[in-house]
């Protein structure tokens, strides 16, 4: 049986996480571990005990924003109704295909190239945008045909167009279409 970590360990790790998205987000892949533990308040030896190699620690990152990501999925459906929370979980969904344009080049240096993280990520996403989904129709918010995997696909569709200017904003638009086009035919 494996132990929890200590509150003290696990906070450590979220900071250190915290700090190491920065990073690679200004300074690529080769972001100073050193610079990274400082920054976040530990040691290097308490940077290298969660993080025994830098590849690890950027696919850690990563992981870490997609199980944000699928855990807003719990909290909007408990705060807000259906559809907003739909759409809310679609723009937070925006903000992270952003945030992976941003961290591309870190996730492109870790061996065999993030295909394999981005694999694995789905199995945390999908299951959110179908509860979300669900819960829409079942609301009579969103029509009974959608396929929730369509607007996942469609959302996926906007990172290959992130890299234009005012992107963004063009894509949280878009969600906004996305939802008004998926509600039920009258």
């Amino acid at each position: 049986m494996q132990r929890k970590p200590r509150t003290d360990a696990q906070r450590n790790r979220e900071r250190i996480l915290e700090v190491a998205k920065e990073a690679f987000t200004h300074f690529g892949a080769e972001a100073s571990l050193d610079e990274i533990a400082k920054q976040a308040g530990v040691g290097p030896g308490t940077l290298y005990r969660h993080f025994p190699a830098r590849d690890v620690l950027i696919e850690a990152v990563y992981r870490s924003e997609v199980e944000k990501l699928a855990a807003a999925e719990r909290k909007f459906t408990e705060e807000m109704p259906p559809v907003e929370a739909l759409r809310a979980w679609m723009l937070l969904f925006v903000d992270h295909i952003a945030q992976k344009q941003i961290i591309a080049p870190a996730l492109n240096s870790v061996v065999g190239g993030p295909t394999k993280m981005y694999e694995g990520s789905r199995g945390l996403i999908q299951p959110a945008i179908e509860g979300l989904v669900q819960r829409a129709i079942k609301s009579g918010d969103i029509r009974k045909d959608l396929d929730p995997f369509d607007l996942l696909r469609a959302l996926i569709g906007v990172s290959h167009v992130a890299s234009g200017p005012g992107w963004q904003q063009s894509a949280r638009r878009l969600v906004d279409i996305l939802i008004t086009g998926s509600r039920p035919v009258k």
